[in-house]
Order: C-alpha cells, then sequence, then structure tokens
C-alpha cells in the first residue's frame, strides 16, 4: 500500500478509502469485518463512514458495525484512520425533531457523542460534515468543533460535497478566528465520467491545503466494466448505470472506455482508480467493496501505473472541463 498526507496535515492515509456504505444494507456484519480485515492487512488504514449509514430504520447500524470490529481488539482502532459524518436526518422516519439533523452547534454536539457510542471509541479522527447547512453560520460551526478538539471527542474537520465558495468561506472563517485548523479535507463526486468538480471543487481545496477524497469512484458501476460483463453474464445494469446507459451518445463512450482498455489489457474498474489516483490534489478515491473479491481489484490499482497514450486516450473519451476560470470565462 501506497501512503500520502491528508491534505497539509501530518496525518498519513493510504492512497485508498474503504468505504463502508454497504455495511449492513448489503453486506452482514460477518463479512463486513472480513472486508475490514482485508483491508487493514493489505495496508488500508483510512476508513469512511456517517451516521446515517444503515438507511432507514438501521440508519446508525454501519457505525455499529464499526464499532463491534473495533472491540475485536488487536489493534484495531490503533491502526485506523476514522472519519465519519455529521449532517443527516437520522430519524427513521424521516420526520426528524428540530435539532436533530444538519450543522447547528447543538446537533454537531449530539450527533459526536451518539456516533462516538455507536462506534465504541472515545475520539473520531476526521469529522466531516455531509453537507452544506444554508441556515448556520460558519463561526457556530467552528465554535462546536473548537470544543470537540479541546474535548479530545475529534481531531480535525473536513467537508463532503461543499461547493468550492463554501470550502473558502469555511477556511477564511477558521482563519479570522484563529486557533482552528479549519477544513483539512473535502470529499466529492469526482470520476472520469464526471469531472465538475475540476471547475472549482479541486481548485479550491488545492488552494486551501484540502486532501480532495473522490465517492462514486466508478460512477455507480458505469467505469466498471459495465458492458463487458453485460455480454459474459447477459445481466442487464441497473440503477445509475442503466439510466446513463439508455442514452445512446453515452453508451457510445463507455463502449469505446472499454475498448480502450482492452487494447491496452487493462481492467476497466482498476483503470479508472488508477486515473484518479494520478489526478492532482487527490489524497485518495473511497472504494466501497461488498465482497472480498471487489476489494482485490481496488488493490490492484494502487500499483497501476498508466502511460501517458492510455491517460491521453481516457481524456479524449472523458473531457474534462478544462483549467478554471478559462474553462467557463472564454
Amino acid at each position: 500500500m501506497k501512503y500520502t498526507q491528508l491534505g497539509r496535515t501530518g496525518l498519513k492515509v493510504s492512497r485508498l478509502v474503504l468505504g463502508t456504505m454497504n455495511f449492513g444494507p448489503q453486506t452482514d456484519e460477518n463479512d463486513s469485518h472480513a472486508i475490514m480485515d482485508a483491508a487493514l492487512g493489505a495496508g488500508i488504514n483510512f476508513f469512511d463512514t456517517a451516521n446515517v449509514y444503515g438507511q432507514g430504520e438501521n440508519k446508525g447500524r454501519t457505525e455499529k458495525i464499526i464499532g463491534s470490529w473495533f472491540a475485536k481488539g488487536g489493534g484495531r482502532r490503533d491502526k485506523v484512520v476514522l472519519a465519519t459524518k455529521v449532517y443527516g436526518n437520522m430519524a427513521a422516519d424521516g420526520d426528524a425533531w428540530p435539532n436533530h439533523d444538519r450543522l447547528s452547534a447543538l446537533n454537531i454536539r449530539r450527533a459526536v457523542d451518539a456516533s462516538l457510542k455507536r462506534l465504541g471509541t472515545d475520539h473520531i479522527d476526521v469529522y466531516q460534515f455531509h453537507h452544506i447547512d444554508r441556515a448556520t453560520p460558519f463561526e457556530e460551526i467552528w465554535q462546536a468543533v473548537d470544543v470537540l478538539v479541546q474535548q479530545g471527542k475529534i481531531l480535525y474537520a473536513g467537508s463532503s460535497n461543499f461547493p468550492g465558495y463554501k470550502i473558502a468561506q469555511a477556511n477564511e472563517t477558521a482563519a479570522r478566528r484563529g486557533g482552528t485548523i479549519g477544513l483539512v479535507s473535502e470529499q466529492c463526486l469526482y470520476n472520469l465520467a464526471e469531472r465538475r468538480a475540476e471547475m472549482e471543487v479541486v481548485p479550491a481545496a488545492q488552494e486551501y491545503g484540502l486532501g480532495v477524497i473522490p465517492w462514486s469512484p466508478l460512477h455507480g458501476g458505469l467505469l466498471g466494466g459495465v458492458l463487458k460483463k453485460q455480454a459474459e453474464s447477459g445481466r442487464r445494469a441497473d440503477g445509475r448505470a442503466a439510466a446513463a446507459l439508455a442514452d445512446p451518445a453515452t453508451r457510445g463512450r463507455i463502449q469505446a472506455y472499454e475498448d480502450l482498455l482492452d487494447k491496452h489489457g487493462v481492467e476497466p474498474g482498476e483503470a479508472a482508480l488508477a486515473w484518479l489516483l494520478a489526478r492532482p490534489g487527490v489524497t485518495g478515491p473511497i472504494v466501497g467493496p461488498r465482497t472480498a473479491g471487489q476489494l482485490d481489484s481496488a488493490l490492484r490499482a494502487v500499483e497501476l501505473e498508466p502511460g501517458e497514450e492510455l491517460l491521453s486516450g481516457l481524456d479524449e473519451i472523458f473531457p474534462g472541463p478544462g483549467p478554471s476560470p478559462e474553462a467557463f470565462a472564454w
């Protein structure tokens, strides 16, 4: 496994981030524990979750599964850089009581304590805001974060799904307060097929020293060899991939993508991850394996070093927006 610093911090993290969203809804507790053991054994030390993972009536279930894995001992907690998130409505029926969601100081305090209990730990390494809260000023958010840092309940704060201007606003507010390190990471939708983050989010993250943690690196399976799998198994794509493939232009790009990788002898999913690992500012993509086999494929991507010919071919199929602001200014 290869490691890098998380943004401008001294925190060393693996180039792959283990996503746990499937733990509970799609992967049972025993298999989830086996995947975490395999990830740790392979050197992945950065685990990502969220308080709402588990879905519906089981919100919080994923954190509990991670907590039961930590409870097995063997240095598991000490070896892991643990990231979770706050913002979502934790009520099973979606009808949250006032101040039981979003980023008020009251909810942040309540949510941290609830996550710590589910996770069975005394601290969270990277506490991430899952979404912007338009109703809560950053002065209040940073005041709450400062208290939690002083209490030893969290070490760093990160963002997720923030636009570039909110990253700037958050860190400028932190700088004015003094003594607050501000955001150290941004978790955003970013992959070959969805490169809008290059317009503002990635430049803002680089300017302020945030590590970029892409989620959905395979774009819902679209970049994981979906057409090849269809041809081999006859099983149709579902979800986001099925909706995307209904568009002839998108289907043509995916076919060209798979043909290019077949020419180079590279598996599509591994190429998509390797491309992200080569992008400026990227700390590491989040991989959310449902099985041990999917984890093995992700691990191979870390060792893959795509050549200039392959990278150029990928850019031709999935052109990015170009440098900011030139991409939209003229």
